[in-house]
């Protein structure tokens, strides 16, 4: 009799399978598993998007993707648990409809909020809004609704395969999908298209697949036509997308935009009002043509007449072609190595008009070789030793730049440095971040260099900060400047080391790469007033 019992049993268990692999085609069940791989790269890649466009506002690139990041995996966490109450009563094929319909409705809401989100938190930065809430409702809103899709597609697919093969295909292709995003999005949609055209062709892709499945299930015809009208709605908006977010960002600056353009490093902006031209770097200034000269100078100058040799020059940063003009001063120089990072910025100093007249085409200069790279694993690998090793890199408010800024650095920078060279870095603000100039001075002086801090006034930035360093004391009185200059003078060069009385020096950390202190001291509170 138990014997009977349990043959009948299996013969339903058998028939139970059979009808349940009868839910999903191989065409269906592999159309599921693709959209896991999609739906996954669309999520990592709207998690970059949002950081990227948070650490561009705002600066603090740590915080931006530890919100955006952190709060869309979060939120989805949520959501997987909502997931839970979808046709939580329901079975065989009626379940499959009802998952598949809470499917496509959950990627038809995804798809716009994608592609207007972003955009709205821009918005919301440009009428001085709170970015940070706004980027804490966009990741929740967005992560909530992604974190529905794998339990609903592992469902989808359980239905034919069992627990086991549904979590290890959807999951598989949901890694996948993860991977490429994650390269998709700086490597082509970002530096190609743009931030905001991005989400929307982002927006698109959830779309297109409700079109794909709908095609596939014949219960979802009409939502399928719905997805393609969206998604060929969304793609058609892209372009619109540009003008939209030029005409907020017209609004972040006070001289009308000349030029943008969206690199895989960094968002560059130029200004023009009258003949102020203002080149800004993921909305930071970097110079305004009415006093740059003030800015290089000082940086330039004082390191190159403190060697008594000055033949070989390296430059660090500095793409835009000022401080290797003021370098080219120098009748002795005979070789100028500039390492700048991103070749739009070298693109830009050598071709916009603006920028040649006032740089002198210094870039073009037969003396001056442009190496595209990274100035951190590149310089200290250069054969050749320099005279003057000059670093004009971006404020250390990210820890991406605090290397540049570290004991590590500079130690591995001294083997390019010949015995009676020169080294000179910009150092921020000394008033409104005033531990940066001292951490500086400190990191420097660690290698065993002998430092020189010296603060010029810069009409568009206020008073700034330099480092000199070197391996012998630097005697000021004895400095000389036989070049033609617009600011500095021979007094003021002997005079330059002389800080201001509320410029303080110590009560600093050494910056290092394990230990990043340079960023706390950049994003100093005082920055709010300025």
């Amino acid at each position: 009799m138990e014997q009977e019992i349990g043959t009948s049993l299996n013969s339903i268990d058998a028939e139970n399978t059979r009808s349940h692999n009868s839910f999903l085609n191989s065409k269906q069940r592999k159309l599921l598993l693709a959209a896991a791989a999609i739906s996954s790269a669309c999520g990592l890649a709207v998690e970059l998007l949002l950081g990227t466009l948070a650490s561009y506002l705002v600066g603090n690139q740590a915080l931006s993707y530890g919100i955006a990041v952190g709060g869309f995996l979060a939120a989805m966490g949520a959501g997987s648990y909502l997931s839970r109450f979808v046709a939580a009563k329901t079975e065989g094929r009626f379940l499959q409809n009802q998952l598949l319909l809470a499917f496509v409705q959950v990627e038809l809401a995804i798809a716009p909020l994608t592609a207007l989100l972003p955009l709205g938190l821009f918005a919301l930065f440009v009428l001085d809004g709170s970015i940070w809430l706004g980027l804490v409702l966009v990741t929740i809103l967005l992560g909530l609704l992604a974190g529905l899709e794998v339990p609903l597609l592992t469902r989808l697919v359980e239905v034919s395969e069992g627990v086991r093969e549904a979590l290890a295909g959807v999951l598989a292709l949901d890694y996948l999908g993860a991977l490429i995003g994650s390269l998709l999005f700086p490597v082509l949609l970002l530096p190609w298209l743009g931030m905001f055209p991005t989400a929307f062709v982002l927006g698109s892709f959830p779309a297109f697949m409700v079109f794909a499945i709908g095609r596939s299930f014949p219960q979802l015809r009409r939502w399928a036509y719905l997805g393609l009208m969206v998604g060929v709605l969304l793609c058609t908006l892209a372009p619109i997308s540009i003008p939209i977010s030029n005409n907020l960002e017209n609004n972040l600056y006070k001289a009308p935009v000349i030029k943008r353009i969206q690199t895989p490093y960094q968002r560059i902006v130029l200004t023009r009002q009258g003949q102020d031209v203002r080149l800004f770097l993921n909305g930071d200034l970097q110079f305004s043509t009415l006093d740059e000269y003030r800015y290089h100078e000082a940086l330039v100058h004082p390191a190159m007449s403190a060697t008594p040799n000055r033949k070989r020059v390296l430059v660090l940063g500095a793409g835009d072609g000022m401080a290797v003009r003021e370098v080219l001063k120098w009748r002795e120089v005979e070789k100028v190595v500039l390492i700048e990072l991103d070749p739009a910025v070298v693109k830009l100093a050598t071709r916009h008009p603006q920028l040649v007249q006032v740089n002198n085409k210094a870039l073009t200069d037969p003396r001056v070789e442009v190496i595209n790279a990274d100035a951190f694993t590149t310089a200290p690998a250069l054969k050749d030793t320099f005279d003057v090793i000059i670093a004009d890199f971006p404020d250390p408010d990210q820890e991406i730049l605090a290397k540049l800024y570290s004991d590590g650095f500079y130690r591995r920078l001294m083997g390019r440095l010949t015995d009676s060279g020169v080294l000179v870095t910009q150092a921020s603000s000394p008033f409104f971040a005033p531990k940066v100039l001292s951490c500086i001075a400190e990191t420097l002086a660690q290698t065993g260099l002998a430092v020189h801090p010296y603060v010029v006034d810069v009409p568009s930035f206020g008073p700034w900060g330099f480092v000199m360093a070197s391996r012998a004391v630097v005697e000021s009185d004895k400095l000389e400047l036989p070049v033609a200059t617009r600011f500095l003078t021979p007094n003021i060069l002997h005079h330059l080391f002389e800080l201001p009385k509320d410029v303080l020096l110590g009560n600093t950390k050494v910056n290092r790469l394990s230990d990043p202190v340079i960023v706390r001291y950049q994003l100093d509170s005082r920055w709010v007033s300025y």
